[in-house]
């Protein structure tokens, strides 16, 4: 019995188990593939934030078009409203401006909520004469205008001072549709 010395790593010389110079190049290999993933990663996350800024920026032009057109909409009417600004973001309108009376201010928030896209509208629109609000209606399928007017006034006949109270927003007495805010006023 004895003592044998052998040398150190001549496993793996002979094809059993693996080198210190195999060892670390293996490493080496995983480092290197570790770092090309966390590369793509951060490459991926970048492009990520990249496209979610440049869809906002996106969203934040296409609501200042919004606004805009709502803004020309509601001049085009020939609703007399001075300082307006509209401000459009997320289907919400954020009306301000100064009107004569209380109709045209109706007129106005009726005109830009009636508008597609438009889920809400926010005013503080300033009415420079007292007067009573209008009562809204939301138009159901089948409704007229003389079936609103006798549910309002009980007198079908007076549908025309419904028409009345939703011009420019209404050209025919015959065409409202469901969904639609009327203004009801409460002089008829």
């Amino acid at each position: 019995m004895g003592l044998f010395d052998f040398v150190k790593e001549a496993g793996a010389k002979i094809g059993i188990g693996e080198s210190k110079a195999e060892k670390a190049e293996k490493e080496a290999k995983a480092a290197a593939a570790s770092a090309e993933r966390a590369a793509e990663v951060a490459k991926r996350v970048r492009d990520r934030r990249a496209a979610a800024a440049n869809a906002e920026r996106l969203e934040r032009i296409s609501e200042a078009k919004k606004s805009t057109s709502l803004e020309s909409y509601v001049k085009d009417l020939g609703l007399e409203i001075s300082h307006l600004d509209i401000r459009f973001d997320d289907g919400r309108a954020d009306i301000s401006g100064k009107v004569a009376d209380q109709a045209t201010r109706e007129r106005v928030i009726l005109a830009v909520g009636n508008v597609e896209g438009v889920a809400q509208v926010s005013d503080e629109i300033e009415v420079t004469a007292d007067s009573e609000e209008s009562q809204m209606h939301v138009v159901q399928s089948g409704d007229t205008l003389s079936a609103i007017a006798k549910e309002y006034y009980g007198d079908a006949m007076k549908y025309p001072a419904i028409f009345e109270a939703n011009k420019p927003m209404l050209k025919d007495p015959d065409l409202i549709y469901p969904g639609q805010v009327l203004r009801i006023p409460a002089d008829a």
